[in-house]
């Protein structure tokens, strides 16, 4: 593929770029990260571009070779959407200390055994999931895409290169190239999503099987549940159905 969008990675549709650095992106795909952007810095009227950091005003679009539109990034604003209860403990789970759940899956194994190589079927519907809780909003495609885009693109060289590089290395690689993916929308948040997004993989599970894991372990040795039959933490139940919605996205 020649010139892909820098964000989702596919063919260029409806071609339109930055006014300052003019890089070029799918118009749909840098509106949204415009979007993304303004929402988490609500007094913002320019958006740094994904690739060069330079600050734009606007995206020209719709250029013909005569005419042009412009779309200023101060119009670019968007209200939340109601999430699932599914979300909100996952929220939860962000809030918490994540060595109470680390020591149950063996991370250093899934690089030292080079497992890193390999695709793993669950993570496109792990990541949007996880990502609309942290946003709070449910149109994260453009943002899901592109960090998955990066994680793919890391599987794809490093199952070219084989056993180049150190376990240490690679694991060092993966992080950072998902820390610079996942920044421009997470913010001081990214840290501590890249390393969920290493304790999923690492977990080798579903992710029924994951989130029913890190639920009841979290529910007692964390969270300090109260009823682990009934699922109640402080005094609230626990939002079991949650798994339903795993399913409907199509795990």
């Amino acid at each position: 593929m020649s010139n892909p969008c820098p964000i989702c990675l596919e063919t260029l549709t409806q071609e339109s770029y930055l006014d300052q650095c003019f890089h070029v992106f799918c118009y749909k795909c840098i509106l949204q990260w415009a979007r993304t952007v303004k929402q988490r810095c609500q007094t913002t009227s320019s958006v740094k571009c994904p690739l060069c950091k330079t600050e734009n005003s606007s995206i020209i679009y719709g250029y013909d070779g005569s005419s042009f539109q412009r779309h200023y990034i101060r119009q670019a604003t968007g209200t939340s959407s109601p999430l699932s209860d599914a979300h909100e403990y996952r929220v939860q789970c962000y809030n918490t200390n994540l060595d109470a759940i680390r020591h149950k899956f063996d991370v250093l194994s899934y690089w030292k055994c080079h497992k890193y190589r390999y695709l793993n079927s669950w993570l496109q519907t792990w990541l949007r999931r996880e990502i609309q809780a942290l946003i709070q909003d449910t149109d994260v495609d453009v943002i899901m895409h592109h960090i998955l885009g990066v994680v793919e693109s890391f599987w794809r060289r490093n199952e070219e290169e084989r056993f180049k590089g150190t376990p240490e290395a690679k694991r060092a690689e993966f992080k950072s190239l998902v820390s610079d993916a996942a920044r421009p929308f997470l913010s001081e948040r990214t840290p501590r999503f890249v390393d969920e997004v290493e304790l999923f993989l690492a977990s080798g599970l579903t992710i029924n099987a994951y989130d029913e894991v890190y639920m009841n372990y979290l529910a007692t040795c964390t969270l300090g549940m109260s009823d682990e039959s009934s699922g109640e933490i402080h005094g609230r139940t626990l939002p079991f159905q949650y798994l339903q919605y795993i399913d409907e996205e199509g795990d």
